[in-house]
């Protein structure tokens, strides 16, 4: 959707059952004014079904739809994605109120890689921005999301794609030059205190739900930099500025908005695994410099959000089974579950030998593993759904002993 004028031009989509989808390539009005709806019937060939696209409004007052997502399916039960690259412009006929007409466009420049799930702003230089998304690498009865965290900017007027380059600090490599002058054994001891200093710090946090589920979460924050730096000079090429060292990590359908030349981006999502990992960080780039981006609101692991497709039927069971868990399996235990005991009503999981492999605790362990996240998950859950859960569970436990 975008805001044209006095209207909301609607265009594309998608709609799932649990039988079938179906994709949409059809454009709706929906004016400011009157409250109303109405459907357009555009002129020419447009795009093809689809959704997760970019539509953005140029500083001529047509509409651009990028990319974006659809599939179909190729046989029973096994579906074909399709990311698309192409760009369309959905004009309004001067003089012909109501009249649209599609015409298909092809931007020189750099441009972006297939994806959908990118997320969309307009520069202060009424450039379009894209950030993100996920690159879906399918097989056939597998689908796995390469999400990006790059930054395009489409020029209407040029009908052009710029890549965003993030200049970052430029300190560093103008000092090793003048100290190479200097001496070659000073410029290395000089070089190896400042590549020490200014190394961004990588912070690495893992994070265990409730059912045991572990995820780790990279992090890659600024190290503490000189108090001065002196300015930029004009012989600087981005070549020599190198990478900043904060960035937003990797995601897909992150909030974007532009406010006084600055880009501020906020959360989004990625998957780890079988999980889908919402996001709560907070960044801001200046627009005009482009120099680096500024962490607002770091992200915290250990408020993340998990999100599962399991029904509300198996949320209650599993609630309820976590909660009251069974009583009467006493006579089921085996030597494992006496081994572990019991401590003030906490259960005692089973401990890890000195110098014992994963590999070899898990075979000792697994039932006990397993009843554990039955007994978490209810009796409605999948077998392979509480293997997997015992298993994290079991790491989980393992790699704190350790």
């Amino acid at each position: 959707m975008v805001a044209w004028k006095r209207q909301l031009i609607v265009f594309g989509g998608f709609h799932e059952s649990a039988r079938d989808y179906i994709y949409y390539n059809d454009v709706y009005a929906f004016n400011l004014d009157t409250f109303t709806w109405s459907k357009l019937s555009p002129a020419g060939t447009g795009p093809t079904p689809r959704s997760g696209c970019q539509v953005s409004v140029t500083p001529q007052g047509s509409i651009v739809v990028y990319g974006g997502y659809s599939k179909q399916r190729v046989k029973k039960d096994v579906d074909k994605g399709t990311q698309h690259s192409d760009m369309f412009l959905l004009k309004s006929e001067e003089g012909r109120e109501g009249r649209w007409v599609w015409t298909r466009i092809n931007p020189s420049g750099a441009k972006p890689t297939p994806r959908s799930g990118f997320s969309v702003a307009v520069a202060p230089n009424h450039q379009t921005l894209l950030f993100g998304g996920v690159c879906d690498e399918e097989e056939e009865e597998s689908l796995e999301g390469d999400f990006l965290n790059d930054l395009h900017f489409y020029d209407a007027t040029k009908n052009r794609w710029f890549e965003g380059q993030i200049k970052g600090p430029k300190l560093e490599k103008r000092k090793r030059r003048r100290a190479t002058k200097a001496g070659p054994e000073g410029a290395d001891q000089q070089e190896c205190a400042e590549a020490s200093a200014q190394a961004p710090l990588e912070v690495v946090r893992e994070v265990v739900s409730e059912d045991g589920t572990v995820v780790t979460i990279k992090q890659v924050l600024a190290a503490p930099g000189p108090s001065e730096q002196p300015q930029l000079g004009e012989d600087d090429s981005p070549e020599e500025a190198g990478g900043s060292s904060v960035e937003p990590c990797p995601r897909s359908n992150a909030m974007l908005a532009v406010k006084h030349s600055r880009l501020y981006l906020y959360g989004g999502m990625f998957e780890a695994g079988s999980r889908q990992v919402t996001l709560s960080d907070l960044y801001c780039l200046d627009l005009h410099k482009m120099d680096e981006w500024t962490v607002l609101v770091e992200a915290d692991p250990d408020t993340q959000e998990w999100l599962e497709e399991t029904d509300s039927d198996e949320d209650s069971d599993a609630a309820e089974g976590a909660e009251g868990g069974e009583e009467d399996e006493a006579d089921e235990e085996d030597e494992e579950d006496e081994d572990s005991g019991e401590e003030d009503g906490e259960p005692q999981h089973p401990l890890v030998t000195p110098g014992e492999q994963f590999a070899d605790y898990l075979s000792r362990t697994e039932q006990y593993w397993v009843r554990l996240a039955q007994d978490g998950a209810g009796p409605e859950a999948k077998e392979k759904r509480v293997l997997k859960v015992a298993h994290a569970m079991a790491r989980a436990f393992f790699d704190d002993s350790a």
